[in-house]
């Protein structure tokens, strides 16, 4: 199974403490240059660097397609992350994108891109017994606290799925 991934999921799993649960789902993360630049450079991800340069099942490849990359951007308005994640995808003929951005995931339903965010990542890995509901109603807590922008109804949503009671 080839798996891309845009930024936002491996930051939110590594504030929560759970970037395992990539290896543990999907064995190897691909992700294009653009998004190991966005983890690696950016300032508030500082505490976080260390953890993506050393992740083994994190790999990192080149978008051949640069000149879609650039269309896919002023056509839309994603950031190069995601441009060059959903290019990616097409290039490898991956099976699954983890991206979170509504505007990303706009544009992947349009493109029939298969993908899911962070809270489908959660959902799945509760599904196939890696984690507890307990630990989903803790990482929403954790991310809440750490301002990854969460809606409450997706929290209730994922809370629901999993048999918790609301947060709010």
């Amino acid at each position: 199974m080839i798996v891309i991934s845009d930024t936002t999921p491996i930051i939110s799993l590594l504030k929560a403490g759970k970037l395992e649960l990539l290896e543990k789902l999907y064995q190897k993360v691909v992700v294009p240059e653009a998004v190991f630049d966005e983890l690696t450079a950016n300032a508030d991800y500082e505490d976080e660097w260390e953890d993506i340069i050393h992740c083994s099942f994190l790999s990192v490849e080149k978008v051949h397609n640069l000149e879609s990359v650039n269309i896919l951007r002023n056509v839309t308005g994603l950031d190069a992350g995601e441009s060059e994640s959903l290019i990616l995808y097409g290039e490898r003929q991956a099976d699954l994108l983890l991206i979170d951005e509504r505007k990303g995931r706009g544009v992947a339903r349009k493109m029939s891109v298969k993908h899911v965010g962070t809270m489908g990542v959660l959902m799945q890995a509760f599904d196939e017994g890696v984690i507890t509901a307990e630990e989903i109603r803790k990482i929403l807590e954790i991310l809440l606290e750490n301002d990854i922008r969460l809606s409450r109804k997706l929290c209730n949503k994922v809370l629901a799925y999993v048999g918790q009671e609301n947060f709010f």
